[in-house]
């Protein structure tokens, strides 16, 4: 006989609880699957009605890299998951409370080590022996320039913590003096807590990037059709699913996808990107949680990612990933100053079949923001493709 899984219900003694460690739109759909099977939900963030927030049963308001902060919430909501869905949080603090019997998601080691590029680049390339691009860390300008000097230009420089293409930039064949010490500003502006060390890496002539989202699960390991991609400074503005590759290209990404999360453990979704040339693949970098890209799930696929994720995570069976053919998101951005963003939506777009439009509740915006994200599905790449950019461009966002 099958054992059984238990489940308590939210808001009674019975509760399984789980608390989410960032709140934002990709939290937010997490927040929500996790209360489709009756979970308690607790929600945090730093700033103060997050996406995730509107949604969950309880929240708390506080950086996540106040380690003291951190070790007090989560002793005193004794959760039964600890989720993280940023990267920014005091990882040493999960790695104790982990040591004395916190469930964190996947695992803390995981967490430490995928908040810094160095610990993820370190284990992919030098542990685990995957092909990546050329690499060298430094710590001061000096050194900066010596990686460039041994990595070669062209080549890109990125802060080893930092999100959302922050500080990243790219140094072409015929850099000027200028542009490298540009680069190298962007850098320490654009890191997480204000400066430190960077990873410079030698150009990689690929065809194309991929997300290949990758579930550890009871039963095993399994895979999500490739997920393209296309990225500004970094940052995702558009993906799309199924990406078209080689079939020994894929299987060369699903062996190296397998091989990272396996080192790193635990139970649920990854999202590992790779660079593609032909049947070449480079290893990238590695999120152990749902990713920015993969929101094509949500119309691509039977099971989300975000899905996937919570039942891996409770520890439910999936026995399947059924994909629904050429899909595809176009994120809806958002850039000023404002308290309380106003979004005019041009209907027109969404009436055409398979079209979706999620807008993410955030309640401020400061600079340039990612709000929203159209979606579609099509009989090709190109018409889906085409589909999602329609809903987006068809929403104007109004700051004051």
């Amino acid at each position: 006989m099958t054992e059984t899984l238990r489940l308590g219900t939210a808001t009674t003694r019975t509760q399984t609880k789980l608390l989410l460690l960032g709140s934002g739109e990709l939290g937010k759909e997490v927040a929500i699957e996790a209360q489709r099977l009756g979970v308690y939900v607790v929600a945090c963030d730093r700033y103060d009605n997050a996406p995730a927030m509107q949604v969950a049963h309880a929240r708390y308001v506080f950086p996540m890299l106040d380690a003291a902060r951190l070790r007090e919430v989560i002793e005193a909501e004794k959760p039964d998951f600890v989720v993280p869905e940023i990267e920014a949080i005091a990882t040493d603090t999960l790695v104790a409370l982990e040591a004395a019997g916190v469930r964190v998601i996947p695992t803390a080691r995981a967490a430490r080590l995928t908040m810094n590029r160095e610990g993820i680049r370190r284990l992919a390339a030098e542990e685990l022996g995957l092909r990546t691009s050329e690499y060298r860390f430094a710590e001061t300008e000096q050194e900066y320039r010596a990686a460039l000097r041994e990595v070669g230009l062209p080549a890109v420089v990125k802060p080893v913590m930092s999100s959302s293409g922050m500080g990243q930039s790219s140094l072409l064949a015929n850099a000027s003096e200028e542009q490298i010490a540009t680069a190298w500003r962007y850098a320490q502006s654009g890191a997480r807590g204000g400066g430190g060390r960077v990873i410079v890496e030698g150009f990689v002539d690929f065809d194309y990037e991929i997300t290949l989202l990758t579930v550890r699960h009871a039963a095993g390991t399994s895979f999500c059709a490739p997920i393209g991609h296309r990225q500004v400074q970094g940052d995702y503005h558009e993906s799309w699913q199924p990406q078209p590759m080689s079939a020994a290209a894929e299987a060369e990404a699903e062996r190296m996808a397998r091989a990272v999360t396996d080192a790193l453990g635990g139970r649920g979704l990854f999202g590992v990107e790779f660079f593609v040339r032909g049947d070449q693949v480079w290893f990238s970098e590695v999120s152990p949680r749902p990713h920015d890209t993969g929101m094509v799930t949500m119309i691509s696929q039977d099971l989300s990612e975000f899905a996937l994720h919570v039942r891996a995570i409770l520890g439910l069976p999936i026995p399947n990933i059924a994909q629904h053919g050429p899909s595809a998101s176009h994120v809806v951005l958002g850039d000023g100053q404002s308290d309380a963003p106003v979004f005019h939506v041009d209907p027109a777009a969404l009436t055409a079949p398979d079209t979706a439009l999620r807008l993410f509740g955030k309640p401020e915006v400061r600079g340039h923001r990612r709000l929203g994200v159209g979606l579609a599905r099509g009989a090709t790449l190109e018409e889906a493709r085409a589909k999602a950019t329609a809903v987006a461009r068809g929403v104007r966002v109004e700051l004051s």
